[in-house]
């Protein structure tokens, strides 16, 4: 097998293959644009992290699979399987996970501007944790509950200042970011006095997010340290004992051959040994430790592949191949930039001779999924395209613009494939239309 990003991608003769399979093959049984993922390699990696939080965290620690990254039914069955709780961002992946008959005590959920009628529903699908954004939220949520005569348990989310220097546009854990409750501005201590007082919540422990993406190794270190440093802080001044302290996620994965990797285990194992440390020099109890592993979990088990239609050559400028998917199946290069490792999956076996954009079909000068790639000078219309590591934030964040419907997306599990959500058709198209 050749130097591949990923070790469920190679070849079979003139054929790209995936999880074992020949992707020309099921673009053929499919149709494109088609998602495909990869169940054994998201099995794998939910598997990691269970078995290093139980090697490496205190008794009542557990990863949460980060829905935004992926979220359909099947996904929350693999999931429920694998012993993960979830990480939840909006009545809808509340309503679908609860379709799938996930246990939703074990969900979490968060959103900087969470509804009246979101946090209604949440707690009437008793949905187990509120993590709680801001001091408004956390005034609307008592209210609400107070109401439903419930007491709501909640975590806080804590802005702790960290600068991962990741993207931008998912960078989470500044001062000045939409998320959270700053420490340096005293918002933090604020907040948590607050929760403390308000009968219908019951804070069980602090929530941060520092990005995504992220590769460098202290992140987590400098994350943990100021977290602590917090908590401690608030059991001298309130005697209130930390249970549980969700670090967030954000843990890279290569898109393409220059990006870095990150060994799960041994990460989890460096990152207890900060916290371990730290709350010794403190003095304070090791609260259970919370993730929310999303991208690393689906990210490199997810793969696109299209059809390709024409070749535009400009002579003396650039060529084009253009694909019947786009930016409504992906939008995140007209979002963040970002690179794909992508290849003709029906020519395999010749030399990527010709450099050229990989665009979509969508009527916008944007609408482009990777510039710049090699490719067989040979390509024509009518061949498959795969762009790699697509099993995050691209089905979940897919669109209809131009009326485009949606691909389908096919699980393959131990050398079979099944599907796992239909592909749109015009008349889901039009089916909300009066």
């Amino acid at each position: 097998m050749g130097n591949y990003i990923c070790d469920n991608i190679g070849t079979a003769g003139a054929h790209l293959t995936f999880a074992g399979r020949d992707t020309v093959e099921l673009a053929e049984k499919y149709g494109t644009p088609l998602y495909l993922l990869d169940e054994d390699k998201i099995r794998e990696k939910c598997a990691a992290y269970t078995t290093a939080f139980r090697k490496y965290f205190p008794e009542g620690s557990l990863p949460l699979y980060a829905s935004k990254a992926n979220s359909f039914k099947q996904m929350y069955r693999i999931i429920k399987d694998t012993g993960l709780g979830i990480d939840v961002v909006s009545g809808g992946e509340i309503a679908t996970a609860r379709a799938a008959g996930f246990d939703l005590s074990k969900a979490y959920f968060h959103c900087n501007n969470k509804t009246d009628e979101e946090i209604s529903f949440a707690i009437d699908s008793k949905v187990g944790y509120f993590v709680v954004d801001h001091l408004g939220e956390l005034t609307a949520l008592d209210a609400i509950a107070r109401e439903k005569d419930v007491v709501q348990k909640v975590l806080l989310r804590i802005t702790p200042g960290i600068d991962p220097h990741t993207y931008e546009e998912v960078n989470t854990g500044k001062v000045d970011s939409k998320f959270g409750s700053a420490i340096v501005t005293g918002q933090a201590d604020e907040i948590t006095k607050a929760a403390l007082s308000l009968p219908h919540v019951s804070l069980k422990g602090f929530h941060c997010h520092v990005g995504s993406q992220v590769f460098g190794e202290d992140v987590y270190d400098r994350t943990a340290e100021v977290m602590l440093e917090f908590m401690a802080d608030m059991e001298k001044k309130y005697g209130y004992v930390t249970e549980q302290f969700d670090i967030g996620g954000g843990f890279g994965v290569p898109y393409v051959e220059s990006d870095g990797s990150i060994d799960i285990v041994q990460k989890i194992a460096e990152i207890a040994g900060t916290i371990n440390k730290t709350c010794e020099r403190l003095g304070i109890r090791v609260p259970a430790i919370l993730m929310e592993p999303g991208r690393s979990i689906v990210a490199d088990a997810g793969m696109t592949l299209y059809t390709c239609g024409f070749v535009k050559n400009i002579p003396g400028y650039k060529n084009y191949v253009s694909v019947d998917g786009g930016m409504t199946d992906n939008p995140r290069y007209a979002l963040y930039g970002s690179r794909y490792t992508c290849y003709i999956a029906s020519r395999m076996d010749e030399k990527c001779d010709m450099e050229a954009d990989l665009v979509g079909r969508c009527c916008e000068s944007g609408d482009i999924i990777q510039p710049g790639i090699r490719v067989p000078s040979g390509t024509q219309r009518g061949d498959i395209a795969a762009v790699c590591t697509t099993g995050a934030y691209n089905y979940s964040m897919a669109s209809n613009y131009n009326r485009i419907p949606r691909p389908a997306v096919v699980m393959l599990k131990a050398g079979e494939d099944y599907p796992a959500l239909r592909r749109e058709t015009y008349e889901d198209i039009v089916r909300l239309d009066i």
